[in-house]
């Protein structure tokens, strides 16, 4: 409650209310807001063994040793991490991530080597580079694919690619041929240029799959020298078909001389006939085969 209070005036006592006093606001500690996530590409300040970072740059730029040079290495390692699987990401999955390290390290120290402190440029925006044009030069000396190669099929992509967004339709040989600016002969010569044969890993992965393993190419590869069950089916139905209704003999010659690409000969010798015996029956079985055929083409 406010209190009042009196006074007196020339025409009385007048009662006043004393002003009320706003109540003082709470005070709330102010609470530290938490640090930001640092990058991927974020370097501290401060070298692993916490001298700072231009210090050890000044050290090393007054009196360059091996020792100085590795404290660097170690501290921007973490720009070949990042640049080598940025770089990952975009090749075939038989290439290792730890073989692009092994070439962005060599990029890290010619980077070290060569910076001028003296310049004010950022380190880690100049080795970037230096780090990404190491890993590329050892990927061009992997490629066992000219890079003439490369360019012409960089070119023939681009301008069927240019030609079909045109369009809306695939692009025939003419055109690509017209588009280029070149003969025939010239475009054939880049057509076999830029389709060499390519070398891939067997273990690389085919296709992504619910479960848990992996198809990969050794899974889907065509065995060409492995029957198809389908034909080998075929084979035994007709091989079946042929010999049912013939004698032992008769069977046996069709098997050896068919199926087993035995001659006359050997057949002879297998069944202790003669050559010509064997002959007159296989002569036999074959007309009667052709009789049995033709009566079935009849009834179909």
């Amino acid at each position: 409650m406010p209190k009042n209070e009196a006074f007196k005036t020339s025409g009385g006592t007048a009662m006043a209310e004393a002003p009320v006093k706003a109540p003082e606001p709470s005070v709330v500690p102010a609470v530290p807001s938490p640090p930001a996530t640092s990058s991927r590409r974020a370097i501290p300040e401060t070298t692993a063994d916490g001298r700072p970072v231009l210090e050890v740059w000044i050290s090393y730029r007054d009196e360059p040793s091996e020792e100085t040079r590795n404290v660097l290495v170690e501290h921007y390692l973490k720009l070949v991490r990042y640049t080598a699987e940025r770089l990952h990401s975009r090749l075939p999955s038989e290439v290792d991530v730890e073989d692009l390290m092994s070439s962005g390290l060599f990029g890290l120290i010619d980077a070290i080597n060569a910076f001028d402190l003296d310049r004010g440029v950022k380190f880690s925006t100049y080795c970037t580079q230096r780090i990404r044009g190491a890993i590329f030069d050892e990927l061009r000396a992997m490629d066992w694919v000219p890079r003439l190669v490369r360019s012409r099929t960089a070119k023939v992509d681009r301008a069927r690619k240019s030609l079909e967004m045109t369009s809306g339709r695939k692009a025939t040989e003419q055109e690509v041929t017209e588009h280029l600016n070149v003969s025939q002969d010239e475009f054939e010569k880049i057509r076999r240029d830029s389709r060499p044969v390519s070398m891939v890993s067997l273990n690389r992965k085919w296709y992504e799959t619910d479960s848990s393993r992996d198809i990969t190419e050794i899974d889907v590869v065509r065995d060409r020298r492995q029957e198809s069950p389908v034909s080998q089916l075929q084979r035994e139905d007709l091989k079946y078909l042929l010999t049912r209704g013939l004698s032992r003999a008769e069977r046996l010659i069709v098997i050896l001389y068919y199926y087993e690409e035995m001659t006359m000969k050997e057949i002879g010798v297998t069944l202790d006939l003669s050559e010509s015996r064997v002959s007159q029956m296989h002569s036999s079985i074959l007309a009667r085969l052709k009789a049995q055929m033709q009566h079935r083409t009849k009834e179909a």
